[in-house]
């Protein structure tokens, strides 16, 4: 399991020229799974957001968690954090989770946010989306459950 995790002032995803996701200070999570994810890997990958201290305290120094700054998050599917890009220029998907397994892995990932008190928008699995965010420093934090 891969997760993006960007710290945002302001962010929201769009489907079909319509807003289904959006959030003001927070996270948006680009969040991608492999054939052989688990719940494990989900808990770990949530234990990690919700207190990765990436957040201004009263000096200016990152020490502040999302759970204290009252942040939400705007978390999006994305297979395309598995590419393989090794062999020629088209990137390979094969080590991407398949759909059914990524959207059930998924659906438990943001319910396990939503259950650290932390308010989880999302966008629509599998559609093409436009997400737009305002990349707050820019901090771009990158976990990955395989590499502990």
């Amino acid at each position: 399991m891969k997760v993006v995790v960007q710290r945002t002032k302001d962010a929201k995803v769009v489907v079909n020229h319509q807003v289904v996701g959006e959030i003001k200070k927070g996270f948006v999570l680009l969040v991608g799974f492999t054939h052989t994810d688990s719940e494990e890997d989900i808990n770990y990958c949530v234990r990690k957001i919700a207190n990765l201290r990436i957040f201004d305290d009263q000096n200016g120094k990152m020490n502040l968690s999302i759970k204290d700054v009252k942040g939400d998050i705007l978390s999006i599917s994305q297979f395309t954090l598995h590419a393989d890009t090794r062999k020629g220029n088209r990137p390979s998907y094969i080590e991407a989770a398949p759909p059914e397994q990524a959207k059930a892995l998924y659906d438990e990932f943001n319910e396990k946010l939503r259950q650290e008190n932390i308010k989880v928008e999302t966008g629509t699995f599998g559609a093409m989306m436009e997400v737009s965010l305002v990349n707050d420093g820019p901090v771009t934090i990158i976990i990955d459950s395989k590499n502990r």
